[in-house]
């Protein structure tokens, strides 16, 4: 088996990592119904990262609830600072992440 995108086999393929140079990553919090708190995490192209495994390895480090739908991650809780440092450490650019 090989990349269809690349042509390396699965465990050389690069297309996510220079997949994950190329996005602009916008982190926002916004409260929503009764008063709770919810972390945005909006432009990856699910096209070219894995977002499950992402969505995942989010849940998991930051102890909460999240869902991706409408092509953003929602994060239950304030997690801005933390949410950032996860990417950097997934290898997102840090000069490609935004917080507002």
């Amino acid at each position: 088996m090989v990349c269809s995108k690349c042509g390396l086999p699965p465990e050389l393929c690069v297309c996510e990592t220079i997949a994950k140079e190329k996005q602009k990553i916008f982190i926002s919090v916004v409260k929503k119904r009764f008063g709770k708190l919810m972390t945005i995490v909006s432009g990856i192209d699910s096209n070219d990262i894995n977002i499950k495994d992402l969505l995942k390895k989010f849940k998991s480090k930051l102890a909460c609830g999240g869902t991706f739908k409408n092509n953003v991650i929602e994060l239950q809780g304030n997690h801005k600072i933390r949410v950032k440092a996860i990417l950097i450490g997934e290898g997102f650019p840090e000069s490609m992440i935004e917080m507002s």
